[in-house]
């Protein structure tokens, strides 16, 4: 699939390659979740602190998206077709502190990743629960994954389970062993650079 071009306007981005099959790759074991019981909490710097039930994300208006999937690891799956609800919704509901800069985010496990809130904004960040038009899979993050489009995939956090509104940024799990903290794609932003 090297020819193939993806829906973005700028095509594959400098050192990925297109493939066809979406591997899992994970920093942690894929914990095992009842969606029934499972919610999402918005903590931190929030006026109105937030925790919702799967069902309620869902019932926030669902909205389907088209995006390519870009991995550090240098590998892009194109045109995957991501069902969710924009993470401005829930952020909207929690109503910000004016002081809040920068979130975590952050998985029943402890897996972390850090992103300014202005990316959480974008109409195009979702927190999704389909792919393709099937739930998204266990190992791939059910119930809720963030899908952050024009980010490496490490800040795509599988398993969401708290969002934590911060004033300062702090590194999450592969940015403390390295991995830049913006992880734009378009920039080749993979790792930090070296400062010795």
């Amino acid at each position: 699939m090297t020819s193939a071009k993806g829906n973005n306007p700028g095509g594959l981005p400098v050192g990925q390659h297109w493939i066809e099959k979406w591997p899992a790759r994970t920093a942690e074991g894929a914990p095992d979740i009842d969606p029934k019981s499972w919610s999402l909490a918005v903590t931190g710097l929030a006026e109105i602190p937030v925790a919702l039930t799967l069902r309620e994300v869902q019932e926030l208006g669902a909205i389907e998206i088209v995006r390519d999937f870009h991995c550090v690891e240098t590998w892009s799956v194109p045109n995957n077709r991501w069902k969710g609800v924009p993470v401005h919704r829930i952020l909207e509901m929690a109503q910000l502190a004016p002081e809040a800069r920068y979130a975590l985010v952050r998985s029943p496990g402890g897996y972390e990743t850090d992103l300014l809130l202005g990316v959480l904004k974008r109409p195009d960040t979702i927190l999704a629960w389909e792919r393709n038009g099937e739930p998204i899979s266990r190992e791939h993050g059910y119930p809720l994954r963030l899908i952050v489009p024009d980010l490496y995939a490490y800040k795509s956090a599988k398993w969401v389970s708290e969002i934590e509104l911060v004033v300062e940024d702090r590194p999450g799990f592969w940015e403390e062993r390295g991995y830049h903290r913006g992880a734009d794609v378009w920039s080749g932003e993979r790792f930090e650079k070296d400062t010795a």
